[in-house]
């Protein structure tokens, strides 16, 4: 407990060395020497070092009448329980050790996000304003004629668009993710029918994906069941995904968006309870052909500011937050998302539970789990 006191008498020093050393101790207080304690007389004594592989932690006494020694046997089952203890101490003060630096990351996290916050919004405002001057001076522009007539002057105005757009759309991201992670925006659910509203949002890409001369191949299963979800989070990760797809096929090469029904089984004939009442899944797969990702890339794709190394053959811009976002949207709708790689091919896989539950329901869930097992 951090407490440092001074020994008393000779003989406890005398002691100690040896404890110090790592071997334990065995002597009698004499009768002539004060009790150790007020009221006791001289006793038989087992003084135990409680060391480690660092070094001696503490030590560890018995007591015994007068006349009464204590076995080896005794003495091996004392050192074993002041092994444990040296274990149990270390690890207490290691768990601590590790606590404080837990606390220390959040404290650091904290910053950053507030950090990231602040400087977002900061940036949100001027680059609003560098937009909006650019469109006012498009304006003129093409009023006095002079993009028609200056090639370059029309260069540079649309390089401006572009990079005010980019840097929106970074700003817009960082708020996004901040506020994710906040759990600030409420869910919106509703039955959404993916036979009819996946090619309603792919149909947004055909011509991009004609310009670039790829391929799109649809493949939703007739029999699936509604997705119970939030539509405009839903909306924005698969557009994120086919944005990414699109990004990195080359020409001649293909994207496929395939959407199925994930039965839930169950794993032995004890959990037929749990097992009526296990959700299904929709698998929802976005693939692209043309490219594989090594697995030493393959774990860092949802990471932030995260970019392929040369493997956008249409160089197109982007934030780097794009992928990162995407899964923490996934997973503020309860789903999970994950990223394969084969030959010549990519493929993010997105699993979303049929229905949504109540916390009620969730609760009965979990109360069935546990009388199951």
């Amino acid at each position: 407990q951090g407490t440092t006191f001074a020994l008393a008498e000779a003989i406890h020093l005398d002691v100690y060395p040896q404890l110090f050393e790592g071997q334990p101790v065995l002597f009698c207080n004499c009768v002539t020497t004060q009790p150790l304690r007020t009221g006791e007389e001289a006793m038989s004594i087992l003084a135990c070092p409680i060391r480690d592989e660092h070094g001696v932690l503490g030590d560890m006494w018995l007591f015994r009448p007068r006349g009464f020694i204590f076995s080896d046997q005794e003495v091996r089952l004392v050192e074993q329980v002041a092994s444990q203890c040296a274990i149990a101490l270390r690890q207490a003060r290691l768990y601590e050790a590790s606590q404080g630096q837990v606390r220390e990351l959040e404290r650091l996290n904290l910053l950053k996000d507030d950090f990231l916050s602040t400087v977002s919004h900061e940036l949100r405002t001027p680059v609003s304003n560098v937009k909006m001057s650019a469109q006012m001076l498009e304006v003129i522009l093409q009023s006095t004629n002079m993009l028609s007539t200056h090639d370059r002057l029309a260069e540079y105005l649309h390089i401006l668009n572009t990079e005010c757009d980019r840097e929106i759309q970074l700003v817009n991201d960082l708020l996004d993710l901040l506020r994710l992670d906040a759990e600030a925006d409420p869910l919106m659910p509703l039955d959404i029918s993916l036979q009819s509203w996946i090619p309603a949002i792919a149909e947004a890409f055909e011509q991009r994906i004609a310009e670039q001369h790829q391929q799109l191949d649809l493949a939703i299963a007739p029999d699936l069941p509604p997705l119970h979800t939030d539509l405009g989070y839903l909306e924005r990760i698969l557009s994120e995904l086919l944005t990414n797809a699109c990004k990195y096929t080359p020409a001649g090469e293909q994207i496929s968006i395939r959407a199925t029904l994930i039965p839930h089984q169950a794993e032995s004939h004890d959990l037929k309870r749990v097992k009526s009442i296990r959700q299904d899944e929709i698998q929802i797969c976005v693939s692209n052909t043309g490219i594989t990702l090594p697995p030493n890339e393959l774990i860092h794709i949802f990471d932030k500011f995260y970019r392929l190394p040369n493997a956008d053959p249409w160089k197109h811009s982007g934030t780097g937050l794009g992928l990162a976002l995407t899964q923490r949207l996934v997973q503020y709708l309860g789903g999970t998302i994950q990223a394969t790689s084969t030959d010549n091919c990519i493929t993010f896989i997105l699993r979303f539970p049929q229905t949504s539950r109540t916390p009620l329901e969730t609760q009965s869930l979990t109360a069935v789990h546990r009388t199951s097992c």
